[in-house]
């Protein structure tokens, strides 16, 4: 059985057909997504973490319906948003990233019935836009149409880390009703693994952007190719009862299984046994599904996290005498496309509400090549060749791509959407739990644990604001991070210097150089991708990026904040991901709002004027730079504040500020060239305008 039916086919049939299906997809994933959360017994049991790592539950309930509106705002689709507040409440904070906010202190979070309304609000919203939204065939990343397929998708892959949160949360507070179909097929007999030949043969993985047959997620788009040596892999996932083995064996208690990060993660868990098996006072154990508890079948997949696969695979390589380890991604590809597994039955797509044996679903003499739970790899996510970024989703995966990410591949029994397809990559932390296990290779192809190694290669606007932020000086032109700050100093003679706010702070330069005036900065851009840029300065001791020289031929450059004697004030520093559009309350009370090349590059920046000033201090300064090039790719024309001509009068910008800061004095304007350099021979020379705004 082919699970593609499970999504929507973009590059066939009609508009019509399309928008029928499309509707009939997002309701499916809509109302499935609140058929889980009704598992919840109390409304109170909403606001419990299940994982300190992550936000309470009602983050999540309210979050895949913002995540639409957001992205729908973003694309310039929907000109106005719903709720600002739950947009902004429920926007950022799924992964543990060093810019999520999981402080609860900052949260005044929404009833359950209130964030029922707002979804239903949202639902006929997308209904509405599904029916009327004009597009054309076939959908790709262009169309509009893309836009409700990620929200969409998005949903799928909520649907599956909210069950696993459910899983984590104390029995006691789920409902036992069984809502979803559980099929009994528990034993206390395991069958005994052996390895299995896989030929070698090329691994091939090619999406187009321009027409893709199927919704797919940034990192699966382009190129990627190579060839896989002959190898042998293990029939079946590894059970519950061949992973009981290592547990009776002692593996939890002998750290030399353990890579150095798993030690570490061993030593603050004081784990003993896998996360989701209970162990009572008689040496029984039980498995907690998502909502019941039932005896340890040791015929279904164990469900681990990487550490735990990595250390079982040191202690059957003792056993066995010869070396076994977790596959590569590359090797995983292989043996899907060895037993042709996209012809094959198996556990997904929410079949059932829980595994099934490890000998049920065969393929071609291996087992559950897909499905039943995700399959670790021992692959840090990494970009394919022509690797893109989409525009209105730009920190889908570069987050990842840290060396702290293992891929995991297959799909399990609750995986939907894009998540059963081939091309699928998702990548998750080392420590975290996904209804994932693993399987075992004995193998001599080549394979690498470190992809990354913290370099920029692969997305050039961000080598390139890392070579404006941190590089050379060009054309005797001063670092424009640096000459700005360097700039604003005398206006800070008599402004209190305690917490400034770097509001649109890309790759982070000016934030570490504001924080050698105030005690406290944060700096906030929309983009991921860029804060990274300034976590990792913070972290490491050096960051590596690319610079193109000419062509394909690019410069690799190294920095770090000491470069710069900025490494005594970087605990000062914090970043975080935010919409300057639409901030959380919680960014409030600044002395400074330092705000670079931001305002010509915001969808609503009416938006910001009629909130970020409220949230400077009395006698605190807002500062605003900006060439004003306003362009409709950013900002559609109807929203710019200047650059138009109305009623037969030229509009500029700085007009438009004097008249809507009525609350400022403007201090003073000044100048402030920047050159950006593109190659070794094409630069941009651009001087942007500093108007310096004190709060009356």
């Amino acid at each position: 059985m082919n699970y593609i039916k499970n999504t929507v086919n973009l590059s066939a049939g009609t508009v019509e057909e399309k928008r029928a299906e499309i509707k009939e997809y997002f309701l499916q994933t809509y109302e499935l997504d609140e058929k889980l959360f009704d598992l919840i017994k109390d409304e109170k049991c909403f606001y419990k973490q299940p994982n300190r790592l992550r936000h309470p539950l009602i983050f999540y309930f309210g979050h895949t319906a913002t995540f639409f509106i957001n992205k729908l705002t973003l694309a310039n689709i929907l000109p106005n948003r719903v709720n600002k507040d739950f947009e902004s409440k429920f926007a950022v904070g799924v992964d543990e990233m060093s810019w999520d906010d999981l402080e609860s202190k900052n949260y005044k979070w929404p009833t359950v019935d209130e964030t029922k309304d707002y979804r239903a609000q949202v639902k006929q919203i997308i209904l509405e836009l599904i029916d009327t939204i004009e597009f054309t065939m076939p959908i790709n990343w262009e169309s509009p149409m893309w836009v409700i397929m990620m929200g969409i998708e998005h949903e799928n892959i909520h649907v599956e880390t909210s069950s696993v949160l459910l899983r984590e949360l104390g029995y006691k507070y789920i409902s036992q009703d069984e809502i979803f179909e559980y099929v009994n097929e528990e034993s206390s007999s395991y069958p005994q693994n052996e390895l299995l030949a896989v030929k070698g043969g090329e691994v091939l993985i090619e999406k187009d952007r321009a027409k893709p047959d199927f919704y797919g997620w940034d990192n699966e788009f382009s190129f990627h190719k190579s060839h896989i040596n002959n190898f042998e892999a293990s029939k079946y996932l590894v059970s519950n009862g061949e992973f009981l083995e290592f547990v009776k064996d002692g593996g939890y208690n002998k750290p030399e299984f353990f890579s150095s990060e798993g030690k570490e993660w061993l030593d603050f868990t004081q784990a003993k046994h896998p996360t989701f098996w209970i162990k009572e006072e008689d040496d029984k154990y039980f498995l907690r599904e998502i909502n019941r508890e039932i005896p340890l079948p040791l015929n279904y997949p164990v469900d681990i996290n990487v550490y735990e696969a990595e250390a079982f695979c040191k202690y059957k390589s003792l056993q066995l005498g010869y070396e076994v380890r977790l596959p590569s991604e590359d090797e995983y590809y292989r043996l899907y496309d060895y037993v042709k597994a996209d012809e094959k039955d198996a556990n997904i797509g929410l079949k059932q509400f829980n595994q099934s044996p490890v000998d049920k679903y065969e393929f071609d003499g291996f087992y559950d090549v897909t499905g039943n739970v995700w399959q670790w790899s021992l692959t840090p996510t990494y970009p394919f060749d022509d690797f893109e970024t989409h525009p209105i989703y730009d920190d889908f995966t570069t987050p990842t791509f840290d060396d702290r990410h293992a891929l995991m591949k297959g799909g399990s029994f609750i995986s939907l959407g894009n998540e059963i397809l081939r091309e699928a990559r998702y990548a998750f932390r080392k420590h975290f739990f996904q209804h994932a296990g693993f399987r075992y290779v004995k193998s001599d192809n080549e394979y690498r644990t470190k992809l990354n190694d913290n370099v920029y290669e692969t997305d050039e606007s961000i080598a390139q604001y890392c070579e404006f932020h941190y590089g050379d000086e060009n054309f005797g032109v001063k670092n424009f991070c640096v000459n700005s700050v360097e700039l604003l100093k005398p206006y800070l003679e008599n402004v209190k210097t305690k917490k400034a706010l770097d509001l649109g702070c890309s790759v982070g330069r000016s934030t570490f150089e504001l924080a050698q005036h105030f005690d406290e900065v944060t700096g906030i851009d929309f983009s991921a991708n860029f804060i990274n840029v300034g976590v990792k300065l913070k972290k490491y001791d050096s960051l590596t990026f690319k610079v193109k020289k000419e062509g394909d031929i690019a410069q690799e450059k190294s920095v770090s904040l000491k470069d710069f004697d900025l490494d005594n004030i970087k605990e000062n520093v914090s970043f975080m991901q935010g919409d300057a559009c639409n901030l959380k309350d919680v960014y409030s009370g600044y002395d400074l709002i330092f705000c670079s090349n931001l305002i010509d590059r915001l969808y609503y920046p009416q938006k910001f004027l009629d909130d970020v000033p409220n949230r400077v201090n009395d006698g605190g300064l807002l500062v605003l730079l900006s060439p004003y090039t306003w362009l409709e790719e950013y900002t559609p024309k109807e929203n710019w504040l200047g650059g138009y001509i109305k009623d037969n009068k030229e509009v500029s910008t700085l007009e438009t500020l004097k008249t809507e800061l009525n609350g400022y004095e403007l201090v003073d304007t000044i100048d402030v060239p920047f050159v950006i350099k593109e190659t070794n021979r094409k630069f941009q020379h651009t001087i942007s305008q500093m108007s310096i705004w004190k709060k009356k």
